[in-house]
C-alpha cells in the first residue's frame, strides 16, 4: 500500500512537476474494456467511451470496506462499481495493476459523504482523478487528503505520454482556498500552518454583504471566521472557513479521525470546545443480526471499528449516544438515548441560526428548523476537532417554490422524488448548491416532513437545504424538546435575494410516487409502473424516513388494512 503520511513540507512546489508515471483508468461504461485494462492492456480515451457516470461512493468503496480506517482501506477502491450486471474489479485490483490515474464521467462521487472513498484510492497509488464533473463533497474531502482531482480531459494524453505536468496546472479553475490546501499536501498540514489561532467570528459590521441576502447567507455571515487566505471571501465558488455550534461524528468515520490525527498531527491533541461535539453510533446497532456481514467476514472488524470510536469517545470526554441495541447496564453508565445522528440533532440540539456540521451527507436534516447544515469528511472534521474551524466552499442557492397544497395521501417523499426526476436537476443543476423552500405547501408540512425536504438535498446534490422557522418550528421545539424558542426578525431571505434560479412545483398535481432500482432518481409516478411490481421485502424507518411523522403514517396505513381483514401476505418480509 501507499502511505497517507503525506506531510506539508514534503509536499511539491506549485510550479514543481509531478511525475504521474504509471497507467490510466478509464471507468468504462463497457465491462469489456474495463477487464482488458486490469488484465494489462493500456487504452486511450476513444476506445473507453462511454465513460460510466453517476459512479457513487458506494461503488468506489462498497459497505465492506468501511470497516477499515488505515492502510487497508488501499485494497478496495472500485470494488462495488457496476457495469451492467458486472463488478468487474476486485479487491487489490488497482494497486497490483499500478495505475496512478483514474478518469470517469459526469457526478462522480455521488451519494454518500464517505472519506473512505478517496482515501481508498489514494492509498490504492492514484495520484489524479479525471471526470467531467465532480460531487462537491466527494472532491472536498480529495482535497483535504491532498488527492488532485480535474475536469480539463486534455491532461489524459499528456500523461500517457508520459509528460510531466506543473501542480500550478493541475490545480488550474480551483479557487484560491482548494490550492492552498492541496499546496500544503492536504487540509491537516494547512490547519496546522494557517488555522492555529482561529477563535472568534467575523463581526458583522466588518463583514455585512451589501444588499438583499438569503437566510443561508445571513447564517453563514454570523459564523464567518477571518483566516490570511480567506478574509476576502464573499463570493459563490471561494472557500471560507465557519465556526460550527454544534460538530457530530459517527462510528464509521471516528477511527479514521482519530488515526488522521495522530498521524499528521499531536498524537494526544486537544480538542477545540469539546462540550459542541456529539458522537453517534448509529450505523452498526444490529451487525450481528446482518447475514451479510456474517457471510463476508465483517462483524469482528467493524466491532474494532467501533472500539476505536468508544476510545477516543472516552479519552476526550465526548457526548455520546450509543447504538439502539446496547444493553441497559451502558446505558444507566450516563450515555444517551440511541437514534439517528443527523435526526437526533434536529430533536435534541439544534436550533433555528446555528450552523451544524456532521461526517454524514444526510446532515442537512437540520436545515428544517432552519438551520444551515452540511455533511464533510473525515479530515475536515479531524481539523474541526483541533482548530474549531469548518472548511466550506461558498454556493449558489436554488429557490424551490412550493405552490399549491398537497393533495390527501401525499408527502414530503413523493416532492423530493418529483423534483429528482427532473431533467435540470439529472443534468446536475442541484450540484454543490442551497436548496431553500418556501411557498405555500409548506403550511400543510411538519417539521418532520420539512426534514425530509431538506435531508434528501443530498441526493438532488446540494449542498445543503434549508426552510426558514415559523410558527411549526416553534411548535416542533416547544412540544418534542421544551424549548421556547424566539424567532428573531432576520431569520428570514430578502426579498430580491439572488438565486441562481427557481423551480416551481405545482404540489396540487403531485401523485404518489416510487424510485426504479439503481438511483433515488429513477423517480416515477406510481400510475405510470407499467405493471404490478411483486414486493419481497417492506419496511418503515430509514434515515430519512425513520421520524415520528414518518411512523404515524405508517400506523396510518396498518390500521386502515387491519381495519379492512387485510393481512402482510406471507411471500414479503413486513419490518
Amino acid at each position: 500500500m501507499h502511505s497517507s503520511d503525506d506531510k506539508p513540507e514534503t509536499a511539491p512546489t506549485r510550479d514543481e512537476c509531478l511525475p504521474l508515471f504509471g497507467r490510466v483508468l478509464f471507468l468504462s461504461a463497457n465491462a469489456a474494456t474495463l477487464r482488458a485494462q486490469l488484465g494489462g492492456a493500456d487504452v486511450e480515451l476513444p476506445r473507453a467511451l462511454p465513460l460510466r457516470d453517476d459512479i457513487s461512493t458506494d461503488e468506489i468503496t462498497p459497505m465492506a470496506a468501511l470497516a477499515h480506517y488505515d492502510d487497508a482501506l488501499g485494497r478496495h477502491p472500485y470494488t462495488g462499481l457496476r457495469v451492467g450486471d458486472e463488478t468487474p474489479i476486485a479487491l487489490d485490483a488497482i494497486v497490483t495493476a499500478g495505475f496512478t490515474v483514474t478518469v470517469a464521467g459526469k457526478r462522480y462521487g455521488k451519494g454518500s459523504s464517505r472519506e473512505h472513498s478517496p482515501m481508498a484510492e489514494k492509498l490504492a497509488g492514484i495520484r489524479l482523478v479525471v471526470a467531467e464533473s465532480f460531487e462537491r463533497l466527494y472532491r472536498q474531502n480529495a482535497d483535504n487528503i491532498g488527492l488532485l482531482t480535474s475536469t480539463d480531459f486534455s491532461l489524459i494524453e499528456r500523461i500517457q505520454r508520459g509528460e510531466r505536468i506543473a501542480l500550478r496546472e493541475l490545480l488550474a479553475g480551483r479557487d484560491a482556498l482548494a490550492s492552498d490546501i492541496l499546496a500544503c499536501g492536504g487540509l491537516l498540514g494547512f490547519g496546522r500552518r494557517h488555522l492555529s489561532n482561529i477563535t472568534a467570528p467575523i463581526s458583522q459590521q466588518t463583514h455585512r454583504h451589501a444588499g438583499s441576502r438569503t437566510l443561508f447567507e445571513k447564517i453563514v455571515a454570523r459564523h464567518l471566521l477571518s483566516t490570511a487566505t480567506t478574509r476576502n471571501n464573499t463570493n459563490p465558488g471561494q472557500g471560507v472557513f465557519v465556526r460550527a455550534d454544534w460538530r457530530f461524528i459517527h462510528e464509521y468515520y471516528t477511527g479514521m479521525c482519530a488515526h488522521m490525527l495522530r498521524t499528521a498531527a499531536d498524537p494526544t491533541p486537544a480538542l477545540h470546545d469539546a462540550a459542541s461535539i456529539v458522537a453517534f453510533e448509529d450505523h452498526t446497532s444490529y451487525v450481528e443480526a446482518s447475514a451479510m456481514h456474517r457471510t463476508r467476514g465483517l462483524v469482528q472488524p467493524i466491532r474494532a471499528m467501533c472500539r476505536a470510536h468508544r476510545e477516543f469517545v472516552a479519552a476526550h470526554g465526548l457526548r455520546s449516544h450509543r447504538t439502539l441495541t446496547e444493553d441497559e447496564a451502558a446505558q444507566d453508565k450516563g450515555d444517551n438515548a440511541a437514534g439517528i445522528s443527523h435526526a437526533m440533532m434536529t430533536e435534541h440540539y439544534a436550533l433555528p441560526g446555528q450552523l451544524v456540521v456532521g461526517t454524514d451527507s444526510h446532515t442537512p436534516h437540520s436545515g428544517a428548523l432552519g438551520c444551515v447544515a452540511f455533511g464533510v469528511g473525515s479530515t475536515d472534521m479531524a481539523n474541526a476537532f483541533i482548530t474549531g474551524a469548518v472548511r466550506m466552499t461558498l454556493p449558489e442557492s436554488l429557490l424551490i417554490r412550493l405552490e399549491g397544497h398537497l393533495p390527501a395521501g401525499i408527502t414530503a417523499k413523493d416532492i423530493v422524488l418529483d423534483l429528482l426526476a427532473r431533467p435540470e436537476i439529472r443534468a446536475g443543476l442541484g450540484v454543490g448548491k442551497v436548496f431553500e423552500f418556501v411557498g405555500p405547501a409548506l403550511d400543510g408540512l411538519s417539521v418532520d416532513e420539512r426534514a425530509t425536504l431538506t435531508n434528501m438535498t443530498a441526493e438532488l446534490g446540494g449542498l445543503t437545504g434549508i426552510v426558514a422557522p415559523d410558527s411549526h418550528t416553534v411548535r416542533f421545539l416547544r412540544e418534542r424538546r421544551g424549548v421556547e424558542f424566539v424567532l428573531e426578525s432576520w431569520m428570514r431571505s430578502d426579498t430580491g435575494a439572488h438565486y441562481a434560479a427557481t423551480l416551481r412545483v405545482d404540489c396540487t398535481r403531485l401523485t404518489p410516487m416510487v424510485a426504479r432500482p439503481g438511483d433515488p432518481g429513477n423517480g416515477i409516478a406510481l400510475k405510470d409502473l407499467p405493471a404490478p411490481v411483486r414486493v419481497d421485502i417492506a419496511y418503515g424507518g430509514s434515515c430519512t424516513a425513520g421520524k415520528r411523522a414518518d411512523f404515524d403514517h405508517y400506523y396510518e396505513v396498518l390500521a386502515w388494512g387491519l381495519a379492512r381483514g387485510l393481512r402482510v401476505p406471507d411471500s414479503v418480509t413486513l419490518y
